[in-house]
């Protein structure tokens, strides 16, 4: 029978076990983790670079893009150095305040980024669907709207959540199989009733997932309809060309989130290591793919960036020339 920590309401940390079954492996896995973490921060660092550099790309396309890379920043930023610390040093406590604050962080940039990836195809929607009314419709003030609703809106879906875990006591084996703070994975760590805690959270991913997945739908019906009736092939290349980028990403953010939300609630039968594997996986694949994905598939965006490149390579050059030691 689990011992309930009811008289001392909640433990002072939390122990983090990382990756269940697979300890003895934790360093081994870490290299694959590290480098996508590092491809991370310098693709969306670029990102957020040239956009922020370069007054050309001041448009609403890239400033919602300039919106995903901070929040995949954000997101992997929020997990993985923690997750390497588990791995390298054994460094598997996490206090109390810091496991509710990653879960807040984790929880709402995901909410964003969902509100962002639904602008995003609405965007493409106007640009295709109604180009003469674009510049009316969408300003860069109208983007930074969009984005201020869209962190409110999360911030008010998931501030309720570790509201309610503060009111809760745990049980006193406080050991949270996985590499995070997940929601329901603290949830299962309470020794009370959590009925309200799993609904309320199930609500919100339903809400959320099904309005903002249903705009996106709605919105690439539209645009490929749209789409076949053009007559130009350019045009209808480069509308397909930009499309098949956004799709791309929707599917890497989704596909995964969905999995580790199901799983979560429905997946007994997945082994944890799998499981905690997958949805470390979620915050280290969609922003390390992200920028390469925009980067093959945005003319505009790659030529800027090939612009840094020669600049880059020449400086290099130059500065060698002068030092030949």
């Amino acid at each position: 029978m689990t011992v309930c920590n009811a008289s001392l309401g909640h433990p002072p940390f939390f122990i983090l076990q990382g990756i269940p079954g697979m300890e003895d492996k934790h360093r081994w896995i870490s290299i694959p983790f590290c480098s996508m973490y590092f491809i991370t921060i310098l693709g969306n660092s670029t990102i957020i670079f040239i956009i922020c550099t370069e007054r050309s790309l001041h448009k609403p396309m890239f400033l919602l893009l300039c919106m995903l890379a901070l929040t995949d920043l954000g997101m992997s930023t929020t997990t993985i150095p923690k997750v390497l610390c588990i791995f390298w040093f054994r460094h598997s406590e996490i206090s109390y305040v810091g496991c509710l604050v990653q879960l807040f962080f984790i929880h709402t940039l995901s909410i964003s980024q969902s509100a962002i990836l639904t602008a995003m195809a609405f965007d493409r929607y106007v640009a295709i669907c109604e180009p003469l009314r674009y510049a009316t419709i969408l300003s860069n003030s109208r983007i930074g709207l969009i984005g201020l609703v869209g962190l409110v809106r999360a911030i008010l879906f998931i501030l309720p959540i570790p509201v309610l875990l503060q009111t809760m006591p745990f049980h006193v084996n406080h050991v949270i199989p996985t590499t995070y703070c997940e929601h329901m994975a603290v949830v299962k760590m309470v020794c009370v009733d959590t009925t309200v805690n799993r609904i309320y959270g199930l609500v919100v991913a339903l809400l959320v997932a099904g309005l903002d997945i249903s705009a996106i739908a709605s919105s690439y019906v539209l645009i490929i309809k749209a789409v076949l009736r053009l007559s130009s092939k350019e045009a209808h290349h480069k509308a397909v060309n930009t499309c098949t980028a956004h799709i791309a990403v929707m599917l890497l953010y989704y596909t995964p989130s969905l999995f580790s939300f199901l799983t979560h609630r429905f997946g007994r039968g997945i082994p944890p290591h799998v499981h905690t594997i997958l949805g470390n996986l979620y915050f280290l694949i969609p922003p390390m793919l992200n920028p390469i994905i925009y980067a093959v598939k945005t003319k505009e965006f790659r030529e800027k960036l090939t612009k840094y490149g020669y600049w880059m390579k020449e400086h290099i050059i130059s500065n060698h020339g002068q030092n030949p030691f």
